[in-house]
């Protein structure tokens, strides 16, 4: 059975500032945040976790759906092109393909 979201939201915010936290504990709030619908949070938990690693490409993934979930379709291609930059230095080829489909989707051909 699944972790009733507001639950899963305190647990995770409990953690804030202890020795768990950072990019992976502000990913998964980011996360939680996100799937509750509290966008602007979200998108501030996710912008702490890639200060924390600004390699972690998938934060940077989904920071992007973020953004453009907030009708914010510029930093969402920005939140993206950040993270292909990051995936191409991780070798994350999956991520980085990814990112650059929904990247084109923002700007499809005229």
């Amino acid at each position: 059975m699944a972790v009733d979201l507001t639950a899963r939201i305190a647990q995770l915010r409990q953690q804030l500032g202890g020795p768990r936290d950072g990019a992976l504990l502000r990913y998964s709030l980011g996360s939680a945040l996100f799937d509750s619908g509290a966008l602007k949070e979200a998108a501030e938990m996710l912008g702490h976790a890639v200060l924390a690693d600004p390699g972690y490409s998938a934060a940077w993934k989904l920071a992007g759906k973020v953004r453009l979930a907030m009708d914010d379709p510029a930093g969402a291609a920005h939140q993206w092109q950040q993270g292909i930059e990051a995936a191409r230095q991780r070798g994350d080829k999956q991520a980085e393909k990814e990112m650059t489909v929904f990247l084109r989707r923002l700007t499809p051909p005229a």
